[in-house]
């Protein structure tokens, strides 16, 4: 007799038995729904204070990515313009933070 708690269904014989760990499975299921970009896309956001700092985020009113492109809404002039000159850096300290190519262009609003 089955055990209640045995899957079910028609994908349940294609699971796998062994464990692996929570980042590769997470990383897998990624992977299959095609969810790494934007999942990178939003670790951006969500780190933008750890990659650039306090005082850059205190002045930052929007950021956002899309299509390897950085949308950045500056509520300071002199910082404004201070960033459009290092937007290399910018892109190499987001990457290099990623750990891959996730943003190749810097959109100032």
């Amino acid at each position: 007799m089955d055990s209640p708690y045995s899957p079910k269904g028609p994908r349940a014989a294609t699971r796998k038995n062994e464990s692996q760990p929570l980042k590769e499975a997470i990383d897998a299921l990624l992977r299959v729904y095609k969810l790494q970009s934007q999942f990178d896309e939003t670790s951006i956001e969500a780190h933008w204070e750890e990659i650039m700092g306090k005082p850059i985020a205190a002045r930052t009113t929007k950021v956002y990515a899309k299509n390897l492109k950085l949308y950045l809404q500056i509520d300071s002039a002199p910082l404004k313009k201070e960033l459009m000159m290092a937007k290399q850096k910018m892109i190499e300290l987001i990457n290099k933070h990623a750990g891959k190519a996730v943003i190749e262009e810097v959109v100032f609003l």
